[in-house]
């Protein structure tokens, strides 16, 4: 159906191929049954005899690993373009699709595309134009337009995946730092974790014994101040 809404769609087509009937389309697609102003957008009708055969558009926009990127329409006798795919079968009986014409599809994976196809109208008048939108050719008398657009990429940054694991710790510690001098850093499992040396290292006061270390005997301090006790009563005795 004709996008009327005047919001360009937000997903890029996935696929595009041709039906025999309305009542024969895929899950999922999206038929072109109508022109831009409302007329009969049959690929195959004759203008001149009535045709039970008839041929609809359709695409699709369902998430797949590739996106439809460039659509050319050619002669039947015209050389394939490069990277194109015909569209040569019908998807829903396996019949001829078009005549005289042939529909060409490029496919890109959805990751390597920057821009795609995002919708296509059939306008049954050529002087018509629509805005933002691109003539590819004609086919039945009627002309073939697509809507191309930018693909936004959903995926992380290749740089920062292909970084060795030392350059990620390096980065990780460097926005510790910064974090940590802004005043911002966050608490940690570490955090008022009490750091204390273990007393199986140190030994308590009335445990220690006089070692002797080349000559030089180590005291307590107890020991210390026995030797070394200084009463000051004479000093005291001239101040009185």
């Amino acid at each position: 159906m004709p996008n009327v809404s005047g919001e360009p769609p937000s997903k890029p087509l996935s696929s595009v191929g041709v039906v025999t009937s309305l009542a024969k389309v895929p899950d999922g697609y999206y038929v072109v049954a109508q022109t831009t102003d409302g007329s009969d957008a049959d690929l195959w009708k004759d203008g001149l005899f009535k045709s039970k055969v008839t041929r609809y558009l359709c695409f699709t926009r369902e998430t797949g690993r590739d996106v439809v990127v460039d659509l050319k329409l050619i002669d039947v006798k015209d050389v394939l373009p490069e990277g194109f795919t015909p569209v040569e079968e019908t998807l829903d009986t396996k019949e001829a699709a078009t005549r005289k014409r042939r529909l060409c599809v490029k496919l890109s994976p959805h990751a390597a595309a920057e821009t795609a196809v995002f919708d296509i109208q059939i306008v049954a008048k050529s002087r018509y134009h629509l805005v933002n939108y691109t003539c590819i050719g004609e086919i039945n008398n009627m002309g073939v337009w697509y809507l191309k657009g930018d693909v936004l990429q959903r995926r992380s940054s290749p740089a920062a995946s292909d970084a060795p694991p030392s350059a990620e710790r390096r980065t990780a510690e460097k926005s510790d730092y910064e974090r940590q001098s802004s005043g911002s850093y966050a608490t940690t499992a570490l955090h008022d974790v009490p750091f204390a040396v273990s007393e199986r290292f140190y030994q308590r006061p009335e445990q220690m014994r006089p070692v002797n270390l080349m000559g030089i005997t180590i005291k307590s301090l107890a020991e210390i101040e026995e030797e070394f006790h200084y009463s000051f009563s004479a000093e005291r005795s001239i101040a009185v």
